[in-house]
């Protein structure tokens, strides 16, 4: 059985006066999740074990984010979390302060058998 890409969510998290990745990016992380709704393992009668959950967390400081604590903000499947340079900083001189802004990936994988899915013969046609 070969892995196949169902899903990809993008999301945005700040920390504006902590200096917080770890923050910020699960913030990110529930922005992304927000954006989706997974009906299909209802629906199909898959099991969300089977999901693998993959989270590309961008920062300025990728070392700073704790991967345990992103990881734990994800409800479903078996999570997989890499922190790489990215998302922004924002130098706020008048407050002396670190604005950190985050950006979230997640990519959702089930093992699909091959011609397990097809296009049904409705969904082929054209209308005009």
């Amino acid at each position: 059985m070969t892995e196949k890409r169902i899903i990809l969510e993008m999301g945005s998290g700040n920390d504006l006066y902590g200096c917080d990745y770890t923050k910020a990016a699960c913030r990110a992380v529930q922005d992304a999740l927000h954006h989706s709704s997974i009906v299909l393992f209802k629906s199909l009668g898959y099991d969300h074990r089977d999901m693998r959950v993959q989270v590309t967390i961008g920062v300025q400081d990728p070392d700073k984010v704790d991967i345990v604590r992103v990881c734990a903000e994800l409800p479903r499947g078996r999570a997989e979390v890499t922190a790489v340079l990215g998302g922004l900083n924002v130098h706020d001189a008048e407050q002396d302060a670190i604005h950190v802004i985050a950006t979230a990936a997640i990519e959702a994988f089930l093992p699909i058998e091959q011609g397990h899915w097809r296009l049904s013969d409705v969904a082929q046609r054209v209308v005009i």
